[in-house]
């Protein structure tokens, strides 16, 4: 099968290695163009197994377009493409291309998928790998697996500790299956579609007179990107590695600090039946990500001040 690879990261660089460990022909790789004096990962891993390799700064271009028709490709590959890919470049190849997602489509269609599920609370996810189209992450899914989503998973974690090995093995599983011939088309279900804009500092802020378990879910899905963010002593401070704490904080108002110790900064949230505490890792204020219970003794806070 030749293949002509989209992609970036650590993701598409580990597609590529199973793309070519399987045995299909590699007829371009595209990757992020050099930021900052480094190569992407999979730009690295491409020019060193001695494939072409782009890295336009867009799709959208005529040169593109004709640079992909040319390639001859049976099948393109879009690896975690964040670059809005157009019809042009991805119906150039003879059978169409494949696309990586990390959810159950139709369920959380969009850019932060793995955001938006752990902070509506869900504890089943997975990935797709689907047919493009012209829609946002609408074609026809050809393969997904379900990956549960344990109750301290950040969207970090679940990613890079349970999607990512399974993703990238989907995803050669999904070329294997175009290349015999058996790949199913299924059509997306639009009664059960959902779609979420990107996660951005807009939906990141913490209300900790929400529910407990809510507080909780909106840290995790934050972390590590954008980092679910509060303030301390009038200025921003961003949340990481939380962890909810057994026990009643008692009548602590909510975002009331009711205990820095080796678990962090503990602070309660909600009330009546749904309060309760959350441990805070780390934090970043206007400098490095460090440690709570650190932050803490640096600018001398102490059990009884309020976030937020």
């Amino acid at each position: 099968m030749r293949v002509v690879l989209v992609g970036q990261a650590a993701f598409g660089q580990s597609v590529l290695k199973g793309l070519l460990a399987a045995g299909h022909e590699i007829a371009a790789v595209y990757a992020l163009p050099e930021s900052k004096g480094k190569k992407d990962p999979l730009a690295v891993e491409a020019e060193q197994a001695g494939l072409t390799v782009r890295t336009p700064a867009s799709y959208k271009t005529p040169e593109v377009a004709a640079e992909f028709a040319s390639l001859n490709a049976d099948l393109g590959v879009l690896a975690f493409v964040t670059k809005i890919i157009p019809p042009a470049v991805f119906e150039a190849p003879r059978l169409g291309t494949l696309c990586f997602h990390p959810s159950l489509l139709p369920k959380y269609r969009g850019g932060s998928a793995l955001a938006w599920q752990i902070v509506r609370g869900e504890t089943r996810g997975g990935y797709t790998v689907f047919w493009t189209d012209a829609g946002i992450d609408t074609g026809p899914i050809l393969l997904q697996e379900e990956i549960a989503i344990g109750p301290d998973d950040t969207a970090g974690s679940f990613y890079f500790d349970k999607v990512f090995a399974a993703g990238v093995a989907g995803v050669v599983r999904a070329v294997d299956l175009v290349a015999a011939g058996t790949a199913p088309r299924i059509a997306q279900d639009e009664a059960r579609a959902t779609y979420d804009p990107l996660y951005t500092d807009e939906h990141a802020g913490v209300r900790w007179d929400r529910p407990v378990r809510e507080v909780h879910d909106l840290i995790r899905g934050c972390d590590p990107q954008p980092g679910a963010h509060t303030t301390c002593r009038g200025q921003m401070l961003r949340l990481y590695d939380a962890r909810r704490v057994s026990g009643d904080p008692g009548a602590a108002a909510p975002g009331t600090i009711v205990a820095i110790d080796e678990r962090g900064l503990v602070v309660a949230a909600g009330s009546g039946a749904d309060a309760g505490a959350i441990a805070i890792g780390r934090v970043r204020g206007a400098g490095a990500k460090v440690k709570a219970a650190d932050f803490a003794a640096e600018h001398k806070l102490a059990a009884g001040e309020r976030l937020g």
